[in-house]
Parts: C-alpha cells; structure tokens; sequence
C-alpha cells in the first residue's frame, strides 16, 4: 500500500458502452489494488452492472466507490431508461446519446471541484475532459480502449490518405509508414473517412484526436510484448506519452468476477461449465459477436448452416436484440436445427459468461467481430480465432490478428457497418474459416502461436511483468507530480 502521507485519488469516467466501460472498471479495480483511492463515476442504470465486483474489493480492503450522476436521456431526445449504446439502433439516436454525453461535463465539473482528485482517467468520447481537467490543474489521461496497432492505421490513414487514390471501394491498398505492410479497401473503412465533405462524425474524431494530443498521456489495455513495433511507433512517430497496462481482463481471477464481468449471464455459469467438462480439450467453437450489432436473420441462418456443416461442437451466444427482431425462430434457425444440435451445440440467449468460457480447456477457438476486449480475452486465454470484424476499428483488429500475429483466420467480411448489413458473408466461406482454425496441422500451429502469447500476456501483468511495471512508473510520476504541486503551494 502507498507509504507516502498522502493517497492517490483518481476519477474514472467510463463512456456507457460495454466495451469501453467494462475495461475501464476493471482499470479502476487494479489501480485501487495498487493503493489508489478509486472513484468511478456512473449512472443509474449502468451502475449495478459492476457494482457487485466493487464492492467485493472494497470487503478486500481496497479504496474503491462509485459515484452515481444523472443521466439525461430525456433532455437529449432520447428514451426514458436510455442510459447505454446498447439501446441505440440508428444513427440519429446515436447523436442524441452523443449530446448527452456533453451535457455531463457541468455535473462531472461539480463532483471535480468537489472531491478534488489527482487525477481524470476519461474516455476518449468526452471531448472536453482535457480542458476540465486543465482549470483545476491536474492531468487528464486519455483512455479508447482499443490497442496501439489500430491507432496507428488511424493515424496513416488520417495522414496520408491513401483511400483518396484508388478507384474502387474493393481495390486493395497500403496504409504507408506502418512497421509492417498492411492493405485494406475503402470498403473496410469507416463512413467519415470515406466521406469528401466533412461529415459530423469527422468533427468529433477531430476533437477526440485534439483531446488525446492535448492529455496528459494514454492508457493503453495492450501489453507491449504483443505488439512492440506499434508501441514503438505510437510512442516515437506519433508522440503519445503512453502507458500499456494490459491486459486489464486479468485482473478478474475469481469465478464470481469472470462470471458477472460486464453483466447478468443469461445461463448459469454451472450449467455452462457441466456442458464444457463433457468436451475433449480444443473442441468447441466459441461464437460471439459482441454487444452492440443485430445481425439480420438471413445472416444468423449461415452461420447456423455453415455450424453444423463443420461438424465442430459449438457455443453460440444470440443477442436478446437479434431475437426480438426475429421472433419467429424458424426465420433465422433452419428448421429441427436446435434438435440435430442437442449435445454437439447450446445457444446462449443474451449475455454469456465470456471469460469462463475461454479460460475452459475445451474451448479450441472464437468466432468473433474483433472488438478488442474480446481480442484480448482470446490472446490472454491462449484462444485463437475465427474473425469477422464488424465496424469501429475492428478490421485494422482483424489485420492485427491475421497479418502480423498469425493467431487467426478471416471469414472474408469485406464491408464495415454500424448499422445495415448489406452484404452477407456465405455459409460455405463461414464453415472453411471455422474448419481451417479447428483441424488439422495449420490449426495446430496457430493455437501454438496463441498460447506463446497467452504466457506473455500473464507476465507482463505479474510483478516485475512489463504492464506491472508501465502501472508503477505512471503512479510514481502522478506522486512526483502532486507532490511537486504541494511543495509550489508551500512558498
């Protein structure tokens, strides 16, 4: 615990999305292990979906709370009990989630001056946490959850354009100045990037990248043993002071934390791991798509076709929202599916215990959209994968994965989209992905490549570890950096 006379307060602030407030609580429980006295700041709805996991630690001993604000769903337009990107399904909800996040910096203002801590710890998306954190005279570090390798694809194709230079959205080209040679399409990229006027999704990656440039510093859920060349570059030619204190889902070592982390499972974790110990090691497919896209039903129906083809045993976690959006279950299940599958397949309804299930030694693969939570829970499981990306920064994951790890083999999505799939990925194209990653001596190499990293990624959070030691170094600087504000109040 900290020796010094005083303790360390920091204030997280989570953006409400599960895939950036998850790790972020997990961010807040390890820095309060390490003696800091942790705030995080939440609302009403997203609270108790970590609350549980805080309050153990605090039994633990640890100095850890969290602090409820309103949210103002209903001022922004959107509907009552709106509080998290889960619930948004358009484009246009989506900017009104984003004006109510802005409209937080008055109450967050307040519990600042009020509690007087050392230190912001923001998400990238409140813009404006830079500048907060200046007028009370303590620093701001940056927080977006993703790696150091997709930062940097962002920052060469911000740089350099090279999108602007092809003729087609499906003809290849390569992001220049990178360690390694990446290729993508303008298919592949987001909407704003593609645009030629300025699109209002373009100001606010402006105004997210001017906030970063203007923190204190970043903190990076990576380790650098994964992607050293990239840490190297985001350091050096992009000039981000950083920290890479990864992979933060390690901290969750208990059943109950695995078992709870991000929300309610919708199967218990018993049932789960009874039907995993009847499997022979390596020999079940984990598919999961994250939280937040509903695939269409014609899409469900592939993947469905392409599962039991493979002859692979299967656990497929199915979003409440693709159900409702279904609701008659022969649209997007062959008919007698659930029925030939008894014992070789389980769906999962909603929300699944996703560390367990990759921590369990049956589990020889992961179908997945690439977001880097997910990314990183299969490299820290040893887990390889099958990968289909999505949107947000998920085909620069998928490169990550593919290219430069050699951990994982693509389905062959070609089309980024937050919202409206237009362009199906096919049942034969899905079951040879899966086949390639599950059988055979190319299968073999692969999960032999994941496991090298699964040893580094558990060292680099043990004392001594790399991540362990980033963590060190940042709370030392922190110290220096109120103790020296201390001692100008002093004279």
């Amino acid at each position: 615990m900290d020796s010094k006379p005083y303790q360390l307060h920091v204030l997280f602030l989570p953006y409400m999305a599960p895939g950036h407030m998850i790790p972020m609580v997990d961010m807040a429980r390890l820095f309060a292990r390490r003696g800091v006295k942790a705030t995080i700041i939440s609302t009403p709805l997203n609270a108790p979906v970590f609350s549980k996991a805080v309050e153990r630690d605090g039994q633990q001993g640890h100095d850890i709370s969290i602090r409820i604000i309103k949210f103002p769903s209903a001022e922004a337009g959107l509907p009552e009990g709106c509080e998290n990107l889960s619930c948004i399904n358009s484009w246009d909800m989506h900017a009104n989630f984003l004006k109510a996040m802005s409209m937080l910096q008055q109450p967050i203002e307040q519990i600042l001056e009020e509690c007087h801590p050392h230190c912001l710890v923001a998400d990238m998306t409140f813009t404006w946490a830079t500048e907060v954190a200046d007028k009370l005279r303590i620093p701001r570090l940056y927080f977006n959850g993703t790696c150091c390798f997709s930062m940097c694809v962002l920052d060469s194709l911000l740089r350099y354009e090279p999108h602007r230079r092809v003729d087609s959205d499906f003809e290849p080209f390569i992001v220049p100045g990178l360690p390694d040679q990446i290729k993508t399409t303008r298919q592949q990229l987001a909407e704003y990037l593609k645009q030629t006027t300025e699109h209002e999704f373009t100001k606010m990656v402006n105004q997210i990248s001017e906030s970063e440039a203007r923190s204190y510093g970043v903190l990076v859920n990576s380790f650098h043993e994964l992607e050293p060349a990239y840490c190297e570059h985001y350091r050096k030619v992009m000039g981000r002071k950083a920290w890479h204190i990864g992979p933060l889902s390690l901290y969750n070592r208990n059943i109950e934390d695995k078992a709870e982390r991000g929300n309610t499972a919708s199967i218990g974790k018993h049932e789960c791991l009874r039907w995993l110990d009847l499997k022979k090691p390596n020999s079940v497919l984990y598919i999961c798509f994250g939280s937040l896209l509903d695939f269409p039903a014609a899409q469900l129906r592939e993947i469905a076709l392409a599962l039991e083809a493979s002859g692979q045993n299967f656990i497929w976690v199915v979003r409440k929202g693709e159900l409702r959006n279904h609701e008659d279950k022969e649209e997007w299940l062959p008919e007698g599916f659930e029925r030939r599958m008894e014992g070789k397949g389980l769906i999962i309804r909603g929300w699944a215990p996703q560390l367990l299930i990759l921590d369990h030694k049956a589990v020889g693969g992961f179908m997945t959209h690439c977001g880097w939570n997910s990314t990183l829970e299969a490299v820290t499981a040893g887990v390889p994968l099958v990968t289909w990306p999505l949107y947000a920064e998920q085909f620069d994951n998928e490169k990550l994965i593919t290219d430069v790890l050699k951990i994982g083999i693509g389905v062959g999505a070609l089309e980024w989209s937050r919202y409206a799939k237009k362009i199906l990925v096919r049942k034969d194209d899905i079951e040879k992905a899966i086949v390639q990653l599950m059988v055979g001596e190319e299968a073999e190499e692969i999960r032999n490549r994941a496991r090298e990293l699964q040893e580094m990624a558990r060292n680099a959070m043990e004392e001594g570890g790399s991540s362990y030691s980033d963590l060190t170094a940042l709370l030392e600087e922190l110290r220096a950096l109120e103790t020296s504000k201390r001692e100008s109040a002093a004279h």
